[in-house]
């Protein structure tokens, strides 16, 4: 992206926060979002902080039961986003390795500060579904 593509700014009211050059461009938000709001990308991140984990450290350090399969596919996706690299060492069976790029790590401090959000406000969102949930008996909120 160009210096003049985008411009985040502090919100002004009533005018948007990020400005892109068409709205058909998106700014290429839309392909951060798609990777990182996938269930696994920002599980994989988060432990790869810690540094170099092969595949099965990986798979078990991860919440939730993450399949071989979808992490494998987890891993290849963030490998070709510039992520996460793969090293790949010529033993039998082979032993591969995974690590946060320079561009993967610059992603750790955005990804903190959600978690740091999303702790700082969890009371209050349980309190807004639980006035939701009250005020409208029997909605569903699922598609």
């Amino acid at each position: 992206m160009s210096a003049g593509h985008t411009a985040v700014t502090t919100p002004v009211p009533g005018e948007p926060v990020i400005v892109c050059e068409t709205p058909q461009d998106e700014c290429g938000v839309r392909d951060v979002l798609d990777r990182l709001g996938d269930k696994w990308s920002v599980y994989v991140v988060v432990e790869l902080t810690s540094g170099i984990r092969r595949f099965k450290e990986l798979q078990r350090a991860i919440p939730g039961n993450i399949s071989q399969r979808m992490l494998t596919l987890t891993v290849r996706r963030l490998e070709r986003d510039g992520l996460v690299k793969r090293t790949v060492y010529p033993t039998v069976p082979p032993q591969v390795e995974y690590e946060l790029t320079e561009m993967g790590h610059s992603l750790t401090h955005l990804v903190k500060a959600l978690a740091d959000w999303s702790i700082a406000h969890r009371p209050a969102i349980a309190a807004s579904h639980a006035a939701w949930d009250a005020a409208h008996p029997g909605a569903t909120t699922t598609a």
